[in-house]
């Protein structure tokens, strides 16, 4: 068995299946290599701060391809000049390899318009600054929402959330100025429901209950009733409420009166107006506790000493003489005044 695998014609046909492998691997590297042009290099050019025409001209020189994407604006640069580039300039790339420039474009991105409406003006300058955009005149107009942004504007045409425009846009709002008070009701009767409520909102009412005669909601009906009435004084934003048929209203004047009795209630003046007299309430007295006695202690006395006579004055008689003398009468004695008491209350 050994002497058969040793035969002459089975080591020819290894050595062949040997040649052929070897054969096969060289071409598939000798592919590779002519494929991917291996060992062929090419040094990327340094195209940076070049307007895009010449960056490309370059790259195609070079053999090499460019993907172009627009970068951040700067206005610190030229329009279309290539910021960056990758890979970066003087790395070595295989021909064909694919050259990413970021390039600043002419002029900012557009940036979308956030919805403000019917909302406070004040948030709504704070998120039009958020996204670049300013704002330009504030316009004032009849609306019962006050200080809200009724509309936008950009050169004189309406704009509608969520639109593109360029960067820092000038942006005009229109905004409320609030409801009037002490506003005339305009007189309805006699008009369609149609004309009746563009009238209503022209003056900045609401439109409430719209009652058809037959149920329907036909809105060439004729208005023969409304509350309140017409001229009659409301504040802005209030609701009119319509009653429409198809008769005119001299036809409906049952139903008229029938609705006066309901809405306007008329108040009889020609009675005597009523007097209202106050009348006096009377509180029974409340007892008034007498006060208590106050005790007072009389205070000691010191004793009074004796009284001790006085000697009397002995006066010269005169020599005897015939003349008399009268005696002067005894005058009264003063009263003594009494001593003060001192009361000590305790």
């Amino acid at each position: 068995m050994l002497k058969s695998l040793f035969h002459w014609k089975v080591l020819l046909n290894i050595l062949l299946a040997a040649a052929v492998f070897t054969g096969l691997v060289w071409l598939t590297f000798r592919w590779l290599e002519l494929h991917t042009n291996h060992g062929k290099e090419i040094p990327v050019p340094n195209v940076m701060n070049m307007s895009v025409h010449k960056a490309v001209e370059i790259l195609d020189d070079a053999g090499l391809e460019y993907e172009v994407d627009s970068f951040k604006y700067d206005p610190k640069f030229k329009p279309f000049q290539v910021l960056q580039i990758y890979p970066n300039p003087g790395a070595r790339v295989k021909g064909g390899r694919a050259i990413l420039l970021k390039v600043n474009p002419r002029t900012w991105a557009p940036v979308q318009v956030p919805d403000v409406l019917d909302r406070y003006k004040g948030l709504a300058f704070r998120q039009l600054e958020a996204v670049g955009l300013k704002v330009g005149d504030t316009i004032y107009e009849p609306n019962i929402q006050r200080d809200a942004v009724i509309r936008m504007q950009m050169n004189g045409s309406m704009l509608k959330p969520g639109a593109k425009v360029p960067r820092f846009s000038v942006i005009d709002l229109v905004i409320g100025t609030g409801p009037k008070r002490n506003v005339t009701v305009p007189n309805l009767v006699g008009l369609t429901v149609q004309e009746a409520k563009a009238i209503i909102t022209n003056n900045l009412f609401e439109v409430g209950l719209v009652e058809h005669e037959d149920g329907g909601q036909d809105e060439s009906d004729i208005i023969y009733y409304q509350d309140p009435e017409g001229g009659a004084v409301r504040d802005q934003g209030m609701q009119i409420d319509l009653w429409a048929s198809k008769k005119t209203p001299g036809q409906m004047q049952g139903k008229i009166q029938q609705l006066n009795s309901m809405y306007r209630m008329r108040i009889d003046t020609s009675l005597p107006p009523i007097r209202y007299e106050e009348v006096p309430v009377y509180n029974d007295p409340t007892p008034i506790p007498d006060p208590e006695p106050v005790k007072t202690q009389p205070r000691p006395e010191a004793p009074k000493q004796a009284e001790q006579p006085k000697p009397k004055p002995t006066t010269p008689k005169p020599a005897n003489t015939n003349t008399t003398t009268t005696k002067p009468a005894d005058q009264p004695k003063p009263a003594e005044k009494p001593k003060e008491k001192k009361v000590i209350v305790e």
